[in-house]
């Protein structure tokens, strides 16, 4: 599963990390969660290699990326992406985009709105929810949590701990490859400036959101939700209806909690395959 050639590429200034992988004239770039890499899709992209040319990647600072100058918010990060599409993708795409990648992914279709055929959005953060409504509080609860954890890291029991949601899900080498990457010192480090990205970034978006995607989009949203997110769940999945809807969308039900690019892969890769030209 993990056997995927990889390279590294330099983008506005940091060397990015990606794998690539499958054939066909059709391109598919996916944009991770908070905390997670280009391992979160190992699932998804293997149902796709007959029709299309994945790529998925680290973001500046994660996994095998090289750190940049400074942490970034939701607009750099979207500057990068779309810096990665100019320069590996040669043809037209379809944007998939998992939790706070939502952000990343909807800020960077306003410059590649030309060449989108499809946005999917799988449980993606919507700024207008209420939970943001004053989300610094929350955002330094658990900031102060991850200081905590960062400095054990290096004890494998505690980091396996930590990671068992992702255990049960994820065949073995995805697993020992978010262990090693993810939740490593360096991972923690970069969560928690992600994390304040994402506080940053639902702020900055409520002032001035995205355009509308110039494509379709479908925004699959997870239908089950763990104990930490229950209290929020109605709201959030309220939230994604109405912004899908304000901009001609599709929502799905995903039988899943959050994880569903390991939960529901077929879901996800038949979403995508609606917009690939092999079966269009």
């Amino acid at each position: 599963m993990r056997g995927v050639p990889g390279r590294h590429v330099a983008l506005r200034g940091t060397e990015i990390y990606l794998e690539e992988s499958g054939n066909g004239d059709d391109w598919v770039v996916f944009e991770s969660g908070m905390g997670a890499g280009r391992a979160m899709w190992d699932l998804v992209t293997p149902l796709l290699r007959a029709g299309a040319h994945t790529v998925t990647y680290d973001r500046a600072g994660r996994g095998r990326s090289g750190r940049p100058p400074r942490p970034q918010d939701i607009d750099e990060m979207a500057a990068t992406l779309v810096e990665l599409v100019e320069t590996v993708v040669s043809g037209r795409l379809v944007l998939v985009a998992h939790s706070m990648g939502g952000l990343v992914a909807r800020r960077a279709a306003e410059k590649l709105s030309g060449r989108l055929t499809g946005l999917v959005l799988v449980d993606p953060t919507v700024e207008t929810a209420p939970q943001y409504d004053d989300y610094g509080p929350a955002a330094k609860k658990i900031d102060g949590a991850l200081r905590i954890q960062q400095p054990l890291s290096h004890l494998r029991w505690l980091v396996k701990l930590a990671a068992r949601p992702y255990r049960h899900v994820f065949p073995r080498a995805t697993f020992e490859t978010m262990l090693a990457e993810d939740f490593a010192p360096a991972g923690i480090t970069q969560m928690r400036h992600e994390l304040a990205a994402l506080a940053k970034g639902v702020s900055d978006f409520r002032r001035r959101p995205p355009e509308p995607p110039a494509c379709q989009v479908v925004l699959i949203s997870a239908a089950r939700a763990s104990k930490r997110r229950a209290r929020d769940h109605a709201q959030t999945r309220e939230h994604q209806r109405q912004y899908v809807e304000s901009v001609g969308g599709r929502f799905e039900d995903a039988d899943s909690e959050h994880m569903v690019p390991a939960e529901q892969p077929q879901q996800i890769a038949e979403a995508i395959s609606v917009y690939l030209s092999r079966t269009r």
